[in-house]
C-alpha cells in the first residue's frame, strides 16, 4: 500500500472543491429565483466573473466561501496546519484579487454583492439583504 503525504492528500481535497454550483451558490441562487429571476451565471464578459449577474441593471453577486476568501468568520480564520504559508498567502491573493475586481465593477458603475459561506445559514436575512440590494437599497 503506497501512502501519501499530508500535504499531497490536502492538496487532493482542496483540489475537489467546485469553484461554481456549491451549496452556498445554490442557495443564493434559489432565494433570487423568488425575489428577482431573470439573473445570468458566471459572466465571462463582466469583471470578477461574479456567480450571479443582472447584466442589463449592472448588478453583480459573489457567493464566496469563507476558508477561500478570508472571510473573518470561524471558517474563514481557520488556517490548515501543514503548508500554513503557502495557504496564507494563497488567501491573502484571493483578498486582494476580490479587491480589485470589486474596484474594476464600481468604476464601470455596476453595484456588487458579496454574501458569505456563513451568512447564507441565516436564509431570511439573507433573503431580505439579497431583496434590498436587488430593488436598488443599500446592500
Amino acid at each position: 500500500m503506497k501512502r501519501t503525504s499530508p500535504a499531497l492528500a490536502r492538496s487532493a481535497i482542496m483540489r475537489a472543491v467546485p469553484g461554481k454550483d456549491t451549496a452556498p451558490e445554490l442557495t443564493a441562487r434559489r432565494l433570487l429565483r423568488a425575489i428577482a429571476p431573470g439573473y445570468r451565471l458566471h459572466r465571462r464578459d463582466v469583471p470578477g466573473n461574479p456567480d450571479i449577474a443582472y447584466v442589463g441593471r449592472k448588478l453583480a453577486i459573489f457567493v464566496h466561501g469563507c476558508f477561500w476568501h478570508g472571510h473573518d468568520c470561524a471558517r474563514g480564520a481557520r488556517i490548515p496546519k501543514t503548508n500554513t504559508t503557502y495557504w496564507r498567502a494563497k488567501i491573502d491573493r484571493n483578498r486582494a484579487r476580490d479587491a480589485r475586481n470589486l474596484e474594476a465593477l464600481r468604476r464601470l458603475g455596476w453595484r456588487a454583492l458579496v454574501l458569505w459561506e456563513c451568512e447564507l445559514r441565516d436564509e431570511e436575512a439573507a433573503s431580505l439583504r439579497l431583496r434590498r440590494f436587488v430593488q436598488g437599497s443599500a446592500s
